[in-house]
């Protein structure tokens, strides 16, 4: 069963972005998907870290670059999402307790929506308005 049904809700017509949210989707679901199977989730949990830090990184090198203060409330959510994940990655790994990745997954598919709507949409408008309209990397 998929957490979110897919990107068309979230598309911000920024290509990469739009690209980067579907890979994140597919990353979250694939995942929900294993755990739901009884699989081990800590594989694809490592996936969803990987692919989240470099989907992160991107758009917070593109606020650096529109001259976003360093500090600005769109990285540090980024941040505290990732620590929160890390954090259920090392509880999964020490504890042997699944039970806190299992609360993650559906709490990303509540947050991201959100995210996309309330921090990156502002992003993406101001990335097309930068480059004249068009999708930039």
């Amino acid at each position: 069963m998929a957490l979110i049904s897919g990107s068309e809700g979230i598309a911000l017509q920024h290509e990469v972005m739009d690209r980067t949210h579907a890979e994140f989707i597919e990353h979250l679901n694939a995942l929900a998907e294993r755990l739901e199977a009884g699989g081990d989730g800590l594989r694809g949990l490592d996936e969803l870290i990987a692919h989240t830090e470099a989907h992160f990184g991107l758009e917070d090198a593109q606020m650096a670059a529109l001259g976003y203060a360093p500090e600005n409330c769109h990285t540090r959510q980024h941040a505290m999402v990732l620590e929160l994940m890390r954090e259920v990655r090392k509880h999964v790994t020490e504890k042997l307790d699944t039970d806190p990745l299992h609360r993650l997954m559906p709490a990303l598919a509540e947050w991201f929506p959100q995210h996309v709507d309330a921090m990156d949409a502002p992003l993406a408008a101001a990335l097309r308005s930068r480059t004249g309209g068009a999708a930039c990397a």
